[in-house]
């Protein structure tokens, strides 16, 4: 397994459709995940730190975890298929739980867990961008940091 850090998330041009973005912590591949709108403001607000009002389904379940004294402690992307990424939420004391990716980064961006993708996944879909396409990724950074949660709602 790879560890992954989340780089952010954006609407891809001309599809409109959201895209989270993940990095190799220690190496050069991209990790592109295309991913519903919910799930991507989801994603964007943890990545802000937003705070909602009233707690959303991935604050629900974090305040859930804490409450029964249990902790996510990973979020493994283990397999595409079909086009489908497929994860994995690993819990202290062992136990395993089957999950969509997206909701699994929106999960470990407030838990504080790791995110890491299995290297057949990183061999099939991960991405090497040439040196003039990271000028993009940084213009990419600076676009996530002027977006909001609700750029994403339709």
């Amino acid at each position: 397994m790879n560890e992954l850090d989340v780089v952010g998330v954006r609407v891809e041009l001309p599809s409109n459709l959201p895209i989270v973005l993940l990095r190799e912590s220690s190496g050069e591949r991209y990790l592109p995940i295309w991913v519903g709108q919910s799930e991507a403001q989801a994603i964007a607000a943890a990545l802000e730190g937003a705070q909602p009002p009233r707690p959303l389904t991935h604050d629900l379940f974090r305040d859930t975890l804490k409450a029964l004294g249990r902790r996510l402690t990973a979020v493994h992307i283990t397999s595409l298929r079909g086009g489908t990424f497929f994860a994995e939420l690993l819990f202290d004391g062992g136990v395993t739980v089957s999950s969509r990716s997206s909701d699994g980064i929106a999960l470990a961006l407030r838990c504080g867990a790791k995110i890491f993708a299995a290297e057949p996944v990183l061999a099939e879909a991960g991405i090497l961008l040439p040196d003039d396409q990271e000028d993009e990724v940084e213009r990419f950074r600076e676009f996530l940091d002027q977006v909001s949660p609700e750029d994403f709602e339709s």
